[in-house]
């Protein structure tokens, strides 16, 4: 599986990943619902389970990605600070749609 992160995603998750709440964790993306054909994503920490796949980032940021869920591979994760502060996750090969 793939996962494409910009380098403000990657702070926030090493910011959040030094949290408490994170300790122990990895960040998982996961597909809060479907709609079709398309998917929205969401952000929890969680350790590796049996369908998981562990895919390390360019970022130094491993993101679990549970392998039956073929909207998962080839996400691109972004972070942005103007607008609307927050995550952005699309799929590009899904066409496009996101959710933060």
């Amino acid at each position: 599986m793939k996962v494409k992160i910009n380098r403000n995603a990657a702070k926030q998750f090493k910011k959040m990943l030094e949290t408490e709440e994170a300790q122990g964790k990895m960040i998982r993306i996961y597909i809060s619902h479907m709609h079709g054909d398309h998917a929205h994503y969401g952000i929890a920490y969680d350790t590796p389970q049996e369908h998981d796949e562990v895919v390390k980032t360019d970022k130094d940021i491993d993101i679990l990605l549970d392998t039956r869920e073929e909207f998962l591979d080839g996400i691109w994760i972004q972070y942005f600070h103007v607008d609307d502060e927050g995550f952005v996750i699309t799929n590009p090969s899904k066409g496009g749609h996101h959710h933060h």
